[in-house]
């Protein structure tokens, strides 16, 4: 076998076979070069022990209880290659927490690696120096025949590690494999393990998944192998749930397709999610309108967005990408009639989700569109659409683009730095929000001095709450914009 291999890798491996030591790459390094896949982690395994590898390199650290050893490569080209890992050849004992073995042995076969491995496919062994392949368990026949297979007994291997078992299905989203009968009975025998492992490692996972070209498919046979129920059961409630109308599927492969429209489009993880959970509150608000003779789920914009925060917290998500996530499942109903929309509503949108997230709305809302079965966007809806938003923000959407702010509230008016000067701005931002020809620094200086003949209770009434208007549609044209898009 011929690889392309990085020749920092190829150096190291031959440091430690100089040395007189074997030195082998492994795991999923050697499967990615066997798929034609760009490694992104490189593994080498050596029946030299942590010291032996210190000494055969200048610049080593040796922080764990595994063996592995970072070498420290001074002139690596590539950024990632700055550090190389080695571990020896290990044994390892019972998995008493079903996720570190209770104690870990060092071996000086290379046999006793392999067999420790979790599929078949990571248990391949390749000596890039003399060009040798060591593959006990027939683990090229799986990549070739794209199987997903457990080294040995599968139960076996899950019970030592619950987390192998969302590994198994990240692989088949990554690589497009099928997992094997006695390896999906293993799985479906063991899930109840997962309970034991980390919210955060299963979280990683599940990103990996919904980051990778099939997530669809994947979560269905989550699903399928009762997996799901540990890492996103809110999604199993709606199976089998109908819909109304244009809604030709259950709210449930809904989402799912919405998923992977947005997987399709190659969007970004907090769009992917967006997808996923928009209609994670449809269950919950389902009913039936004997008038009407249909479902309706009003609201479930709002409970959907309860429930997501409820998840991503729950999943620990990062708060930035949880607050992004939740205000676009919030706000995912916006776009929908093109006749009906004013620039005083798409203006409301802008400062409620941030500028910085409006075209990611618009993939959203693109994702639920063709999750629902229709055609792609007409080509002078998405033209309208776009050309309302660009307008729009011409326009303040936010409380930075006022030309008054905290600071001359305070020098100018005497405001002591409080809550209070926050309300007081946003009563300005509900006036210019309606009018943008009110945003002069003469007239907000003029509204501030109204403002504060109110009651504390008055301005934060007006500053949370805002008031609710009513506006027909503007009748102006901004003709630069709806020129350049071509639209009315």
């Amino acid at each position: 076998m011929k690889f392309n291999i990085p020749k920092e890798i190829l150096s190291t491996t031959k440091t430690l076979q100089d040395a007189g030591f074997e030195a082998y790459l492994i795991g999923g390094c050697v499967r990615d070069l066997i798929v034609g896949n760009k490694p992104k982690d490189w593994d080498i395994t050596t029946n030299a022990k942590p010291e032996e590898i210190q000494n055969a390199f200048e610049h080593t650290f040796y922080e764990n209880d595994f063996g592995t050893v970072g070498v420290v490569i001074d002139e690596a080209t590539d950024p990632t290659l700055k550090t190389i890992e080695i571990t020896p050849f290990r044994l390892e004992s019972k998995y008493s927490d079903s996720r570190h073995p209770d104690e870990v042995k060092f071996s000086n076969k290379l046999e006793d690696d392999l067999k420790r491995r979790d599929f078949t496919m990571n248990a391949i062994a390749y000596n890039p120096i003399k060009d040798i392949v060591v593959d006990l368990y027939k683990g090229q026949e799986d990549i070739k025949d794209k199987i997903i297979r457990t080294v040995r007994n599968p139960e076996e291997r899950f019970g030592e590690d619950a987390l192998r078992i969302i590994r198994a299905v990240r692989f088949e989203a990554e690589l497009g494999f099928e997992i094997e009968e006695k390896t999906r009975e293993a799985i479906k025998n063991t899930t109840t393990l997962l309970e034991k492992i980390a919210i955060e490692r299963i979280r990683e996972e599940f990103v990996k998944i919904i980051m990778s070209d099939h997530p669809m498919k994947t979560i269905e046979t989550m699903h399928e192998l009762d997996i799901l129920k540990y890492v996103l059961p809110e999604l199993e409630e709606g199976v089998g749930e109908t819909q109304k109308g244009a809604h030709i599927y259950t709210i449930w492969e809904h989402n799912l397709r919405a998923l992977q429209h947005s997987a399709d489009k190659n969007f970004p993880l907090h769009i992917r999610l967006s997808a996923l959970l928009h209609d994670i509150g449809k269950p919950a608000t389902k009913r039936f309108d004997k008038i009407k003779k249909e479902n309706t789920f009003y609201g479930h914009d709002v409970v959907g967005a309860r429930i997501t925060k409820k998840i991503m917290e729950r999943m620990r998500f990062p708060n930035d990408t949880s607050e992004v996530v939740i205000k676009l499942v919030r706000n995912h109903l916006f776009f929908s009639d093109i006749e009906k929309i004013t620039l005083s509503a798409v203006r409301r949108i802008i400062a409620s989700v941030g500028a910085e997230n409006v075209w990611s709305l618009m993939d959203v809302r693109s994702c639920d569109r063709i999750g629902m079965g229709r055609p792609k966007e007409t080509t002078y809806r998405l033209r309208k659409y776009h050309s309302m938003i660009e307008e729009a923000m011409k326009d303040p959407v936010s409380v930075g683009m006022l030309k008054i702010d905290g600071n001359d509230l305070v020098k100018d008016f005497k405001i002591k730095p409080s809550p209070k000067i926050g309300f007081i701005l946003h009563a300005l931002l509900e006036e210019v929000l309606d009018e943008p020809k009110l945003n002069t620094k003469e007239y907000l200086e003029k509204k501030v001095m109204e403002l504060l003949k109110l009651s504390d209770e008055e301005l934060q009434k007006l500053g949370e709450a805002g008031r609710e208007k009513k506006e027909e549609e503007e009748e102006r044209e901004v003709g630069e914009i709806r020129r350049k898009y071509n639209v009315k």
